[in-house]
């Protein structure tokens, strides 16, 4: 199937490892040009690396989400090398496990500002281009807390859901102009970041973290954590032509964990 993504410019935050990387991989595969962003230059450089030995045009841009004055420069560079951006991933990352009651307020401030503030920004920046061209595609990754809370993890589930109300919003807006949005809510799929859940929960519960993992992953119908190039080719359709239709969606990725409809 052409997934009509060949030429394509799209830019990945997050791209650093885990979801971002594989995403980015997995849209190069399909011919589009991939600007990829995170705050780590040496993981980075690494998804850069992995993304050249495909083949595919790419850049990389050292981006601290949290300051929102590097967006005009970093989306101005990224129109200069590749063009304009007509497919957007928005993949922050995790704010670190915090119970709902007592969290550090500055903590709640500085993941608002990294995880939603800049989401909200980045799309505006590219978004009128989008509508012009009558084509775009933002899809935001968010986690299986949107739809079922996850213990332990209140500023991750609280924030991610504001998003899913602004990406609900967004797509009734500007599907009239061909541009769709979308939020992708991934299970547990193997990356760092469920490594280091699993280690904090074993820590926190005085537990090994292998006797954590083997109850998650009983709890799991597929049987196992999924692998992140599961997760990408998902979000590779979504961004496609081929995905035209949908819109306003939460897509979950997660072998069957959430139990709720």
């Amino acid at each position: 199937m052409d997934l009509g993504l060949k030429n394509k410019t799209a830019l990945v935050l997050g791209a650093g490892g885990g979801l971002g990387r594989a995403v980015a991989l997995s849209l190069a595969r399909e011919g589009a040009h991939v600007a990829v962003a995170n705050r780590s230059a040496d993981r980075l450089e690494k998804t850069y690396e992995l993304l050249s030995a495909q083949g595919a045009r790419c850049i990389a841009l050292q981006w601290d989400l949290g300051d929102l004055s590097l967006i005009d420069r970093n989306i101005a560079e990224i129109e200069k090398q590749l063009g304009p951006v007509e497919v957007l991933i928005n993949n922050t990352g995790g704010p670190p496990p915090t119970a709902a009651a007592g969290a550090n307020l500055a903590v709640w401030e500085e993941n608002f500002r990294t995880m939603v503030l800049s989401v909200l920004a980045i799309s505006d920046r590219v978004l009128p281009g989008m509508r012009e061209r009558k084509w775009g595609r933002i899809l935001t990754l968010t986690s299986s807390g949107v739809v079922a809370p996850i213990p332990n993890l209140a500023i991750s589930n609280a924030l991610r859901l504001s998003l899913v109300g602004w990406s609900k919003t967004l797509a009734r807006e500007v599907a009239g102009d061909g541009v769709t949005a979308n939020v992708v809510a991934p299970g547990r799929i193997a990356t760092d970041r469920i490594s280091f859940l699993d280690q904090k929960r074993a820590e926190r519960e005085g537990r090994d973290v292998s006797e954590v993992q083997r109850e998650s992953t009983s709890a799991i119908p597929a049987g196992r954590y999924g692998d992140p190039e599961e997760f990408a080719d998902v979000v590779t359709f979504l961004a496609s032509e081929r995905a035209s239709y949908v819109t306003g969606s939460i897509i979950r990725v997660d072998g069957g964990l959430v139990a709720g409809i």
